[in-house]
């Protein structure tokens, strides 16, 4: 039997729930650790409502790559459903830079729950598609994106723990 094409995450933050929530949801403090190490994030566009969009830019190294957010859910400092999907400087959707069968949207599902002053964090990410090509190539990075997201997690945990 095959993974599922389900990617799930959790990790503890050691930071009030109520400030995680904010880094990921505020412009001002998702430029300091959204994206791969050595990334910089320029957030265009951030509309924090059902129906709005997050449209930024990652930069390395003269590599640029757009992508957007689209909420469908937010419920402070709980959860935040959105759909992410890379993105041209418009803002319209795309295929992934690095793979022609990459799902044009991922639904993404983010709680956030806290414990002794810490938070935990879960990330449920499934592709909205029904190709067997675009589910097969989502799963087989998996791993890749487990490794990514722990990476900008660990970010997120510097980042919180500098600010005090």
């Amino acid at each position: 039997m095959s993974k599922t094409a389900e990617l799930v995450i959790t990790r503890t933050i050691n930071a009030p729930r109520e400030l995680v929530f904010e880094a990921f949801t505020q412009k001002e403090h998702l430029k300091h650790w959204w994206g791969p190490a050595g990334w910089e994030m320029e957030v265009i566009k951030l509309d924090l409502r059902p129906g709005g969009i997050c449209h930024y830019c990652l930069q390395a190294d003269g590599n640029v790559m757009w992508s957007k957010f689209v909420y469908r859910e937010i419920s402070a400092p709980e959860k935040v459903i959105y759909v992410s999907s890379f993105a041209d400087e418009e803002g319209n959707t795309n295929r992934g830079p690095f793979s022609e069968t990459w799902p044009l949207e991922v639904l993404n599902t983010l709680t956030f729950s806290e414990q002794n002053g810490k938070t935990m964090i879960t990330l449920h990410a499934v592709p909205l598609t029904t190709a067997e090509e675009e589910l097969e190539t989502f799963k087989s990075i998996l791993d890749s994106m487990q490794q990514g997201f722990g990476a900008a997690f660990e970010q997120l945990d510097q980042y919180l723990a500098a600010k005090g």
